[in-house]
């Protein structure tokens, strides 16, 4: 049975998908819900949000994420980071799910990866789970009812949480398996209900074809001022480190929260939503994001709620640290209506150390600015990762290392050229500990960021007197109105300056250790930007 407004040239069964139950397409969200409802896979909340557990999996699985090796990828695929999958191990896999899912229910919803009508990806996404519909009607952008008369995908994801991979036969670690195949145009995914898996399946769709055009793909937020696309600001950074928090600035325009590209036009979103954590939300400190928990569709992930008021309890993270909530853009009053914005003129590199030595916000050279990015330096945050409990601190290359299928120089180079392109100016901040390490210290207030940040867009930041930072070249203010200047200098908000200095020699030398893979392929003034002396 067929129920939904589809291309009717383009149906599961031209691509050889056949045998299913009821094949809902292009439900809106009520009906969304009403099928989730029926089907016992979640509960109605406040304000009409929709409460899911997404069971053993809260967070991405990146050890399970496979890329099939084909001769078309074969010389650009980083393949150090991106775990092989021969060809028929993959063709057995997409056969055998095929076969499970034969007499089941699934929906599909036919959607449109980035706000640039030129360089958009048309994505088919097929789930078994109604929600997931729900969540990635949110997260990816909607077509007319006149474009879906004539969609045809370019790419199609099926995700089938009840089917099991057999690692033996599927080329795979476990059970749980993403698998991407870019000849036949094609990801599964098997195993985990992380509904974050079907997102970032075509972030790293995006993160291989944009490059390929000449078109920075970032793992950003962005936001621009009130009426004026040109002062626009990219936030870089990985989970957890503030990209939706301090993009959702009420004084500016959001673009978007997590993914974005940068062509010769400007910046333009990949999504239409949002995807935030709400540990500790509060509807003081997030008052935008907050309300969205009580906003009809909006999916709440993986919160504990009580089961006669319905009341989200923000601080319980008994199931995950990694809980969230996933809603439209137009959500959040700022939002921009077409998620477009012009060239970045501030570069922001978010990074939350957990070593507690990095200042709250420091300028970068251009050189420095790709040094940094392609250095990634953040800690691992609780939650985002199956079996991350604690912050680690790690260096994910672009700051979005599992979703980069090219090699980091790539991505780098882009950037290059497109900060000397526009002049843009490129900022370090440090969203993570301050007066300690983890354990010791405490986060870094955001009151403090938020206004460092403000003196950034604004300009006036640039104003201030700098000095330049004995460990690492940058240079950082030594005092800006309405911040503790105590707060600028990391050294003196530790107690134990001996400790404070052993733990930065510490940090310089991981810097140094892990930027040396990339001295053989960049230019003498990256080089020269090398702090450690791992040039």
């Amino acid at each position: 049975m067929i129920i939904g407004r589809v291309n009717p040239a383009n149906r599961l069964e031209d691509q050889g998908i056949t045998g299913l139950g009821r094949v809902c397409y292009n439900l809106i969200e009520p009906a969304l819900i009403e099928h989730a409802l029926q089907h016992g896979e979640g509960n109605l909340g406040k304000g009409g949000a929709f409460l899911v557990s997404t069971g053993k999996h809260t967070g991405r699985s990146p050890k399970d994420k496979f890329v099939v090796r084909t001769p078309s990828v074969e010389n650009t695929i980083w393949w150090e980071n991106n775990k092989p999958m021969d060809p028929s191990a993959f063709d057995r896999l997409h056969a055998d799910m095929l076969e499970h899912m034969k007499g089941r229910d699934y929906f599909v919803q036919d959607l449109f990866g980035g706000a640039d009508p030129e360089h958009r990806l048309d994505v088919r996404v097929v789930t078994e789970l109604a929600w997931h519909g729900l969540f990635i009607r949110h997260l990816l952008r909607r077509p007319t009812r006149d474009e879906l008369n004539d969609f045809i995908p370019e790419f199609t994801i099926i995700n089938c949480p009840s089917f099991k991979a057999n690692p033996a036969l599927h080329g795979c670690r476990s059970e749980t398996v993403i698998a991407l195949n870019f000849d036949k145009k094609l990801i599964l995914i098997a195993n985990t209900a992380y509904a974050g898996e079907n997102k970032k399946a075509v972030f790293t769709l995006l993160n291989y074809i944009l490059p390929g055009k000449g078109i920075m793909a970032m793992h950003c937020s962005a936001n621009h001022a009130i009426g004026n696309t040109d002062e626009t600001a990219v936030f870089f950074g990985l989970s957890g480190t503030g990209k939706t928090t301090l993009s959702a600035d009420p004084s500016r325009t959001l673009i978007g929260d997590d993914e974005h590209g940068w062509s010769d036009k400007g910046t333009f979103n990949f999504e239409g939503g949002c995807y935030a954590k709400t540990i500790n939300l509060s509807r003081e400190a997030e008052p935008e994001i907050y309300a969205t928990t009580e906003k009809f569709g909006t999916v709440i992930e993986n919160m504990i709620f009580d089961p006669e008021t319905l009341d989200l309890d923000f601080a319980d993270n008994s199931l995950t640290d990694n809980m969230r909530c996933a809603y439209p853009l137009d959500y959040i009053s700022n939002a921009s209506a077409t998620s477009l914005g012009g060239h970045p003129k501030n570069v922001i590199m978010l990074t939350c150390d957990a070593y507690g030595v990095l200042p709250p916000i420091a300028r970068l050279t251009p050189a420095q600015a790709m040094y940094h990015f392609l250095s990634g330096f953040t800690s691992k945050t609780p939650g985002t990762e199956v079996g991350v409990v604690e912050p680690i601190p790690t260096f994910s290359t672009c700051f979005g290392a599992p979703f980069m299928p090219r090699r980091p120089e790539v991505y780098g180079k882009l950037l290059q050229q497109k900060i000397a392109q526009t002049g843009a100016t490129c900022w370090l901040v440090n969203t993570g500990w301050t007066g300690g390490a983890f354990g010791v210290g405490k986060r870094m207030p955001i009151r403090a960021t938020r206004a460092l940040l403000t003196a950034a867009l604004d300009g006036s930041l640039a104003k201030v007197t700098f000095r330049k930072d004995p460990n690492f070249g940058f240079e950082v203010p030594v005092e800006v109105p309405g911040v503790d200047s105590t707060l600028l200098d990391p050294r003196a908000t530790w107690a134990d300056k001996a400790a404070f200095d052993a733990q930065v020699k510490k940090l310089v030398g991981m810097f140094s250790e892990n930027f040396a893979q990339y001295v053989p392929y960049i230019d003498a003034d990256v080089k020269a930007a090398v702090i450690g002396g791992a040039a």
